[in-house]
């Protein structure tokens, strides 16, 4: 699959199930691949990932129902533990931190080069995860959910959590993508 077409089969799958196409085994390790081969300014290294499977993803997703003391629809929470696992992605502020040290002149971009590296991981872990015949989409109930991650999965302070990305069997594709007018977001000049 070419970059540009696993890009257009990634989409947000709101639909899944715990039923994989493929191991659990090619799962895991397309996710561990995929964290070692994104880069990042000055191979800082500082994405932590922490990927739920079985008990751990239905606690994850009643604890963050939970936390949100019924604020969030349940439906719309059961909807992402209906998925196989979540990945839960963090930068490790310690690393971030370590090199604003060492390197004093740039240290006011190391937290936005972490960003960027986190973000560069999470197109790739879903798009590889699309590669797979695997749905998922990215979810943001930090910092609410914060402390009880720390708490469930004994993530040290430093991590700072970025999304949640619920994955699993595609049930029921989304609907087609509407085409933008592109020039309004990139601009040509010669």
């Amino acid at each position: 699959m070419s970059i540009i077409n696993a890009l257009e089969k990634r989409r947000s799958y709101y639909n899944i199930n715990k039923e994989l196409p493929v191991s659990i085994e090619e799962v895991t390790e397309r996710i561990e691949t995929l964290t070692e081969l994104v880069p990042d300014a000055f191979n800082m290294k500082s994405s932590r990932l922490v990927v739920a499977l079985g008990e751990k993803q239905d606690l994850l997703w009643d604890s963050i129902y939970e936390v949100f003391g019924g604020q969030v629809p349940r439906e719309k929470i059961d909807s992402f533990k209906a998925g196989a696992g979540t990945v839960l992605y963090f930068y490790d502020q310690a690393v971030v931190k370590g090199l604003q040290d060492q390197f004093p002149l740039y240290a006011g971009n190391f937290p936005g080069w972490a960003l960027q590296a986190n973000a560069m991981l999470q197109i790739s872990i879903w798009s590889g995860l699309r590669e797979l015949g695997i749905g998922a989409s990215l979810q943001h109930y930090n910092p609410v959910i914060d402390q009880k991650i720390r708490e469930l999965f004994d993530v040290p302070e430093s991590y700072q959590l970025i999304a949640q990305m619920p994955f699993g069997g595609i049930v029921e594709e989304p609907g087609p993508k509407e085409k933008e007018d592109i020039s309004k977001r990139v601009r040509i000049v010669k």
